[in-house]
């Protein structure tokens, strides 16, 4: 299932002129539609980061951006018998590379562990499921934080 779609989206403050980057995020079925009844995701569920180039011209475009090559596959999945926290990323480059798992000491796990909206997820940047976990309460405490010091 689609579930949303980033434009150069960065968790630093670095500035990056010549980024043209799309992030495409998607979920199992199973796990899209327990969320939709829970406000959570349910063991087992699997997410896809799919990374693509962004370009401006090309074919009849003359404004905007469409999205070209991707760029990799980042896979987050939540194992609770076989991933202390719960979760585990996965790292892919080519289509036909086995995917890496990245080590829980990368900054991606605290990241999420101190930002993501719902159960180490950026539900906060999911326009069909953000209203979803507002109405379950499903939101985490970091999440509920970062948002009061945002406004």
């Amino acid at each position: 299932m689609f579930l949303t779609s980033g434009y150069n989206m960065s968790y630093s403050p670095m500035n990056m002129p010549d980024m043209s980057q799309f992030d495409n995020v998607f979920v199992d079925p199973a796990a899209y539609a327990a969320f939709q009844t829970t406000g959570t995701w349910p063991d087992k569920t699997v997410m896809v980061l799919e990374p693509r180039q962004g370009q401006q011209k090309g074919s009849i475009n003359q404004e905007g951006r469409f999205q070209t090559d991707r760029l990799g596959l980042e896979v987050h999945v939540k194992d609770t018998a076989r991933f202390a926290g719960g979760w585990a990323f996965f790292a892919f480059g080519r289509a036909e590379d086995p995917g890496q798992l990245v080590p829980t000491t990368a900054a991606c796990y605290s990241c999420h562990a101190a930002h993501a909206a719902v159960d180490t997820t950026f539900v906060q940047f999911y326009p069909i499921l953000k209203p979803i976990a507002a109405a379950r309460g499903t939101f985490s405490a970091a999440y509920l934080h970062d948002e009061a010091g945002t406004h």
